[in-house]
């Protein structure tokens, strides 16, 4: 293959030590912590530039992702990579249930399970994927969340169960 040859793509990206915001979860709500984060005022997740997603909205219980489909992300067969879609889906709601917890508290993903509903390219136009919280116990909260292309078509739905750690002793 030659330097000239139009079929090679390259890409470059950076990202933040991810060390930084989570030193914050002992100190901060969670909640308070994506707000930095979408705001600019504490660096976003590696995942988040490697990918290309951003948050949108965070409330308590409800945060809101975009991600513009990208070449990069397809598969072999010419659509995007359906992990896209799982990635975007296990971080809506797991910020989501992020947003509601407390100060040196934390979550992880206990399961995830993903509906395909439609392909995505990049004609899709900019994805929306929200995350709600459906339970949130002591040691273990639901969510659910939605995927829609830029024609306001769903293309994927999720939910997740995540166990709630104290990040202190």
């Amino acid at each position: 293959m030659s330097a000239a040859d139009d079929t090679v793509r390259t890409r470059a990206y950076r990202w933040e030590d991810p060390r930084v915001p989570a030193a914050e979860l002992g100190t901060r709500p969670g909640l308070e912590v994506l707000r930095s984060i979408a705001s600019g005022d504490l660096p976003g997740a590696p995942i988040a530039a490697t990918l290309g997603m951003s948050i949108v909205e965070v409330d308590e219980g409800r945060v809101v992702f975009g991600l513009t489909p990208q070449e990069f992300h397809y598969n072999p067969i010419g659509s995007v990579h359906g992990g896209v879609h799982a990635t975007l889906l296990d971080s809506v709601m797991g910020c989501a249930i992020h947003s509601s917890l407390g100060a040196g508290r934390a979550y992880t993903t206990l399961d995830l399970s993903v509906r395909y509903l439609r392909p995505v390219s990049t004609a899709s136009g900019t994805l929306r994927a929200e995350g709600t919280v459906v339970s949130l116990g002591r040691r273990v909260a639901t969510a659910e969340g939605t995927v829609t292309d830029g024609h306001g078509r769903l293309v994927a739905t999720g939910t997740t169960s995540c166990l709630i750690m104290d990040l202190t002793g």
